[in-house]
């Protein structure tokens, strides 16, 4: 999580300060939008690989806790 915000931080930095808010809302609506992408074509394949392997509960738990950590960082909820 700390890598990310480092990333994004120094993404930030190349803007002028008055810019920030609507660049994390860009940000924010680009990576909600991948995400649901990424679900609707790969959501038989979640499903298949919790079915077969239920060790990746905890793994997929953490990836959307990480996730969802950085989103409300881009909006300033804390």
């Amino acid at each position: 999580m700390e890598f990310l915000t480092e990333l994004y931080n120094q993404f930030l930095s190349f803007f002028p300060n008055f810019l920030h808010p609507f660049i994390s809302i860009a940000v924010v609506i680009f990576l909600v939008y991948s995400i649901v992408q990424a679900l609707k074509r790969n959501f038989i394949f979640l499903i298949v690989l919790v079915v077969l392997l239920p060790a990746s509960i905890p793994i997929l738990k953490n990836v959307v806790d990480i996730l969802i950590g950085f989103i409300k960082y881009l909006l300033g909820i804390q």
